[in-house]
């Protein structure tokens, strides 16, 4: 007795995209725990665009010339392909600096040189999924910051008997550090913590911390000038994604396409 197919063909424009393709492109996908359909759709939807934008390339005539990513890594021909075909379709505008300099003036907060900080620590480490070093971590934490709050003085000497971090013999210091030296959750300590005082613990992928804010030098904001390229390279990355979405659904809508579902609500469904 023949059995049908446990999921429906996909094609597109009449071109089958083989159920072993989309197995192996499933593996890309990562989907919850027993639903691997979610990875089977997610995987046909992606070979299904792959697909047309191809079609599209081969239609417009377009001949593969493969780049070099890295020294001895080079563009598949798919991936050349459809890198070329966005190039030459999509060509966005020039951003107004009218309105770059408008978003400037807005918020000028966001346009600061960066930070500079001062700040000694006391790490108690603990891997991101060892909760159990974690919570001894944390315990261990709070006692010695009892003991900070009743002896501040005793940062240096504490530092050396508990810290995990090479600047222990040196007192828990860091010296000077600025915007980006740090993990995001300490950064933002360090932004908070008033000066000449020690916050409450933090926690990063390296354990927890006890950090001493020392001195704050908060970054002056940059003039429109200095900024001015960085505003036109994001806009125009913006506006390049822009326009790159709205190329890609009209060749989605106007593609033939069975067995998944492209377009607007296509990440919905159970598996």
């Amino acid at each position: 007795m023949d059995m049908k197919p446990l999921l429906p063909p996909v094609t597109v424009n009449g071109v089958t995209i083989s159920p072993e393709r989309i197995a192996a492109e499933a593996q890309n996908h990562p989907a919850p725990k027993g639903k691997p359909g979610l990875a089977w759709k997610a995987a046909a939807r992606a070979l299904a665009l792959r697909e047309i934008l191809l079609q599209e390339a081969r239609a417009r005539g377009l001949t593969a010339e493969p780049a070099e990513l890295a020294p001895g890594q080079w563009e598949t021909e798919d991936e050349a392909l459809i890198r070329q075909l966005l190039d030459q379709a999509i060509a966005p505008e020039t951003p107004d600096e009218a309105a770059l300099r408008a978003i400037y003036d807005a918020h000028p907060d966001r346009f600061r040189a960066p930070s500079l900080y001062e700040a000694a620590h006391i790490l108690f480490p603990a891997a991101p999924g060892d909760q159990a070093a974690r919570d001894a971590a944390r315990a261990a934490a709070a006692q010695v910051l009892g003991e900070l709050r009743a002896a501040p003085r005793r940062f240096a000497e504490l530092a050396a008997r508990h810290s995990a971090c090479a600047s222990k013999d040196s007192g828990g210091l860091l010296g000077q550090l600025s915007s980006g030296d740090t993990v995001p959750e300490f950064e933002a300590a360090l932004a908070t913590i008033p000066e000449g005082e020690i916050g409450a613990p933090v926690e990063t992928r390296y354990g927890i911390h006890l950090i001493r804010l020392d001195a704050r030098a908060e970054g002056a904001v940059l003039p429109f000038d200095a900024v001015l390229p960085h505003l036109r390279e994001a806009r125009e990355k913006a506006d390049w994604v822009t326009a790159s979405r709205d190329f890609t659904a009209a060749l989605v809508a106007k593609a033939r396409v069975t067995g998944v579902t492209l377009g607007a609500g296509a990440e919905g469904g159970a598996a």
